[in-house]
């Protein structure tokens, strides 16, 4: 251990699908957030933690602001916002292929009301030239007094290790507040969920990706062979929808378990045996008590 400890929160926040699971999942160097090309797929603060020898740095990465249009949508629009309050340290992370649009607008209001430092992360440079990274710096820092302006690419690594460096130095001395070896703070039941639903949102059209959530039923270890039977069921919101997710003699749900089992295995370091049910609960994302079931609590917001 260093004599000098630094230790800290970081929130990741920006629009939907602008890499901001990608990077997490880069820095801690294991997935722990779930990955799409689909926007909004992260619906609850997801905390990775991020230790060296010198400092331990606490991300907490944010559903995409936007705007809502169910309780859903709140629910994770409010804790992206409420999340300003609560780091030491903010990463606001903009899509360098796509550039300014009006979500960055309204999250750029929102953080010009709060006192925490904050990194413009320019993502994905590695699909736009150099002169195009210009324009946006330039068209960017007019906008707010952020105290770094960082271009990386999140899926490819680049300028990460950059990025952290820069981070330990807005840093204060502080406690390690995980055991080091701790990559984060939920538990192995939200992980799996968000590993099956991942899966879904990969392989199935449009109308059925946000209409999803997923329920661990139970987890049970056969003593004998440490392999893992894993019960769980995925909630859509219309019958039809369910006709999508179980798809032709169950060809889809067949898919969705075989890879969502593999990715189950690698974070498990065990054998898996995955049983998937579907269930139709209509018009779920706008009914509270379906979202306290699902693990979307109001009283964290």
């Amino acid at each position: 251990m260093s004599d000098t400890f630094k230790s800290g929160f970081v929130a990741i926040v920006g629009r939907p699908n602008v890499g901001k699971s990608t990077l997490l999942n880069q820095i801690i160097g294991q997935k722990i957030a779930i990955m799409s090309d689909k926007a909004q797929t992260t619906r609850n603060k997801v905390q990775g933690v991020y230790t060296e020898d010198d400092a331990q740095v606490v991300f907490i990465d944010t559903p995409g602001i936007h705007k809502p249009k169910h309780k859903l949508g709140d629910f994770m629009v409010k804790v992206a916002l409420n999340t300003f309050r609560e780091v030491d340290l903010i990463y606001f992370v903009i899509d360098a292929e796509s550039g300014f649009g009006r979500g960055d607008e309204f999250i750029i209001e929102k953080l010009k009301n709060v006192e925490t430092p904050v990194f413009l992360l320019i993502n994905k440079i590695d699909l736009v030239s150099k002169e195009r990274l210009v324009e946006l710096i330039e068209q960017y820092k007019d906008l707010l007094d952020f105290a770094e302006i960082i271009p990386i690419s999140a899926l490819e690594g680049e300028e990460v290790p950059n990025l952290l460096a820069e981070t330990k130095n807005y840093l204060d001395e502080g406690p390690m507040y995980y055991p080091k070896d701790q990559i984060t703070d939920h538990p192995e039941r939200f992980i799996i969920s968000e590993l099956i639903r991942e899966q879904v949102l990969q392989l199935t059209r449009e109308e059925v990706p946000h209409s999803v959530a997923v329920v661990i039923e139970g987890i049970e270890k056969n003593p004998k062979t440490e392999k893992l039977t894993i019960m769980a069921t995925i909630i859509v919101e219309r019958s039809t929808q369910k006709g999508i997710i179980i798809g032709k003699q169950g060809q889809m749900l067949k898919q969705i378990g075989m890879r969502a089992r593999k990715e189950i295995e690698l974070l498990m370091g065990s054998k898996v045996f995955l049983e998937l049910w579907v269930k139709v609960q209509k018009n779920w994302r706008d009914k509270e008590h379906y979202l306290q079931d699902y693990g979307f609590n109001q009283e964290e917001i």
